[in-house]
C-alpha cells in the first residue's frame, strides 16, 4: 500500500534552517505530484508548495515563497522542503502528502507529519 515517512524535524532557533524529506513507497513515485502541508498548533492546515511528478514545476504558498525550496529525487522516491530563515510562525507539524495526479490535484494519501519548532 501507499507509505509516506517525513524526517527531519527538529528544534531550531528563528533564522536557522532545517532540510524535511518524505519517502514514498507502494505507487510510482514520479507519476505523482508531491505537496506540503503544515498545521500549526491550534491552526487549520496550510498548504505550503507543490511539485510536479517530473519535477520540472514547483508551486509555494505566500507565507514561504522565496525561502523554502520543494524538490524530489525520483529515482530515490524522496521529496525534500529546504527550509531557510525560519520564523517562529513556522512551527508546524509538516505533512507530505501524494496528489492523484503527475500535476497539483487532490490529495490521496498522507504522512505521519514531522514536528518543525522554531523558538530562541
Amino acid at each position: 500500500q501507499v507509505q509516506l515517512v517525513e524526517s527531519g524535524g527538529g528544534l531550531v532557533r528563528p533564522g536557522g534552517s532545517l532540510r524535511l524529506s518524505c519517502i514514498g513507497s507502494g505507487f510510482t513515485f514520479s507519476s505523482s505530484a508531491m505537496t506540503w502541508v503544515r498545521q500549526a498548533p491550534g491552526k487549520g492546515l496550510e498548504w505550503v508548495s507543490d511539485i510536479s511528478g517530473s519535477g520540472h514545476s514547483t508551486y509555494y504558498g505566500d507565507s514561504v515563497k522565496g525561502r523554502f525550496t520543494i524538490s524530489r529525487d525520483n529515482a530515490k522516491n524522496t521529496l525534500t522542503l529546504q527550509m531557510n530563515s525560519l520564523k517562529p510562525e513556522d512551527t508546524a507539524v509538516y505533512y507530505c502528502a501524494k496528489d492523484q495526479a503527475p500535476v497539483p490535484a487532490a490529495l490521496d494519501a498522507w504522512g505521519q507529519g514531522t514536528l518543525v519548532t522554531v523558538s530562541s
